[in-house]
């Protein structure tokens, strides 16, 4: 059923109309505890969204709108490990990755709880042998540097994390991540390391993703040159994929194998074996802690009533800044260091799960879905891009995102950042009238420059700590929010048809690059100028 059939859609629409008219500033003027009725409180998190353009009428008809759609129904299915991935008929049971070993769940006849620990139990065990030096490479040598090679969904979680939580990580071990195919990626991060003190973690479900192999022969070649032995493969490389002969061919240990499942999405894998890197960097306890940050936000989405579940509001309101109120964009603000690849991360989860323009039943959709997301930490985004979402023409929604307490408490650096956060808010929401930016300074003849409108709608997650925990809730949180948008959408999100159709042709071109004559070119004229093109400078270069 399209969202236009639902007939709470036209009321939506014609209040979008009242709510571009909105004053932020009006609305709390009218309203003295809407920054307390607009407040949510979920596992690690309190969630303000009272500087949306939203009043309580229009957040009844979404409620009212999420229950036409069955999201309540179709929350149940995806926790039960209903074929709730339609086009590629398989569940999307990355809730079952963070599960505890008590819990029961069976998918198809297979114990799927039991699996994820089995799995869960041999990675520690890896992790425990690298990190306590029990892990020796082909020289007897401990393990100083961890590689993670993957590309999409097997890079950008683990990478991710890494970062947001090197605060818990160990500082005789280095985590470095390659997914570009630019031999630069590459080439730069092996310059600085040891060959006999390496592992790399060759991270592809299929053991056929053409990036993640051309990166991993780079490595093995590398590491051979040093070693002068294959069987020193075996010491320096592992895999997580569910091919098994693949990766024995590769020289790897059928032992050193960590598998994978169908029913979880690569931008859903974090939690899963593809994490491996994340849990050597901080080890088996934080990685649990991780997972049951994971666990606490997938219970309160599951068991929430929908006016007080954050993942249930979050993807309501995206639904109505992107379908109902036009944004064609999100940017997400972390005001912590930390978190500097996490808007990376975001897209793939958002744009991938939710940029599509066909609904499940088939039919081309006339309402905008998926948002672009983008994004930057706090404070440096404030000295590059704010200029546009404070006084330029874009309707963007905002995200932002502070943490009470630093790692690195050092001085009263912490307070000047989350002061900077709430600023922010604050003037995104209120601005700055003509007549006060007349009083600040340059008087009238600037003040139209000056002047800020306010009524940027964004929402705030604040937490105490940023730690495995409260990130594993962040993650879900969004995951959630994700899947709420795409059942109201009537889009399938766990499908990502979009990312084949460029690898295939590029399969096509690349030995076409190679090739000595240009007789097989055979292109639209401009990809047969860029191949000729780049013929002719590779072989000037000869």
């Amino acid at each position: 059923m399209s969202l236009r059939d639902h007939r709470v859609t036209t009321t939506l629409f014609e209040l979008a109309k009242e709510a571009r008219s909105f004053s932020i500033r009006d609305l709390y003027a009218n309203d003295p505890q809407r920054a307390t009725r607009f407040r949510l409180c979920a596992p690690g998190y309190t969630y303000f969204y009272a500087t949306q353009l939203i009043n309580q009428e229009i957040l009844s008809y979404l409620f009212d709108l999420a229950r036409a759609c069955g999201v309540e129904e179709m929350r149940g299915e995806l926790f039960s490990g209903r074929h709730v991935n339609s086009t590629e008929d398989r569940p999307a049971l990355h809730s079952a990755l963070r599960l505890p070993p008590t819990a029961t769940l069976e998918v198809g006849g297979v114990t799927v709880v039991e699996e994820v620990h089995e799995v869960l139990d041999k990675m520690a065990g890896l992790a425990k042998q690298v990190r306590s030096g029990k892990w020796r490479g082909y020289s007897g040598k401990k393990i100083r540097a961890v590689v993670n090679i993957g590309i999409g969904g097997s890079d950008l979680g683990p990478a991710m994390a890494a970062i947001a939580l090197k605060a818990f990580s160990t500082p005789t071990l280095s985590t470095h991540y390659v997914s570009n195919v630019d031999p630069t990626d590459m080439a730069t991060t092996l310059r600085t390391l040891d060959p006999e003190r390496t592992l790399f973690i060759v991270a592809s479900k299929t053991f056929t993703t053409i990036e993640t192999l051309t990166n991993a022969e780079i490595a093995r070649s590398w590491l051979l040159r040093s070693a002068k032995d294959k069987k020193a493969v075996s010491r320096h490389f592992v895999a997580v994929s569910s091919a098994p002969e693949k990766v024995e061919a590769f020289g790897i240990d059928p032992q050193n194998r960590f598998d994978m499942w169908d029913w979880v999405g690569g931008r859903y894998s974090m939690d899963s074996a593809i994490g491996l890197s994340t849990m050597i960097a901080i080890g088996p306890k934080a990685f649990n802690e991780l997972l049951r940050g994971f666990y606490a936000m997938d219970q309160h989405f599951q068991n929430t009533p929908m006016e007080e579940n954050l993942c249930m509001v979050m993807g309501l309101l995206g639904v109505w800044n992107a379908t109902f109120l036009g944004a064609d964009c999100v940017g997400v603000l972390p005001y912590a260091q930390a978190l500097s690849r996490f808007p990376a991360y975001l897209q793939q989860l958002t744009m991938e799960s939710n940029g599509k323009r066909v609904s499940k039943d088939g039919r081309v959709v006339d309402y905008q879905t998926g948002p672009v997301y983008f994004g930057e930490p706090g404070t440096n985004g404030q000295h590059s891009f704010y200029q546009l979402l404070h006084q330029g023409t874009r309707f963007v929604p905002l995200d932002l995102i502070g943490y009470a307490k630093n790692a690195h408490p050092i001085g009263e650096s912490n307070d000047l950042l989350i002061a900077n956060l709430i600023a922010q808010s604050h003037a995104f929401a209120f601005g700055r009238t003509r007549d006060e930016a007349a009083l600040e300074g340059g008087g009238s003849s600037l003040a139209l420059h000056r002047e800020m409108p306010g009524n940027r709608p964004h929402s705030v997650f604040f937490a105490e700590a940023l730690t495995p925990s409260s990130l594993g809730s962040l993650i879900a949180a969004y995951e959630h929010s994700v899947f709420v948008q795409g059942v109201i959408w009537n889009i399938n999100s766990f499908d990502q048809f979009g990312v084949e159709m460029g690898k295939k042709v590029a399969a096509i071109i690349a030995p076409q690059l190679s090739a000595p004559l240009a007789h097989d070119v055979n292109h639209d004229p401009s990809s047969d100028a860029l191949i000729a093109l780049a013929r002719k400078w590779r072989d000037e270069n000869r």
